[in-house]
């Protein structure tokens, strides 16, 4: 279970839509091996985990985010 200390960063910043143009946001979310992080390690939501991942992924698309790391 999540403690106060450990909400979700979306939830506490009361952010409803994750951006795919948020570059500098979604970092905070994926490795250095560009991967996404696990969200017991960022103790995101599971509704806010779903759109982060596919916010990620279309950045990804979008070749705002690399898919590997070089």
């Amino acid at each position: 279970m999540a403690t106060a200390a450990q909400q979700c960063f979306f939830c506490s910043q009361n952010l409803k839509n994750i951006d795919y143009k948020e570059i500098d946001l979604l970092r905070r979310f994926v490795s250095s091996q560009a991967k996404i992080i696990d969200p017991r390690h960022t103790h995101i939501c599971a509704k806010h985990q779903r759109k982060l991942s596919t916010a990620i992924k279309q950045a990804r698309f979008m070749a705002l985010l690399p898919y590997v790391r070089k």
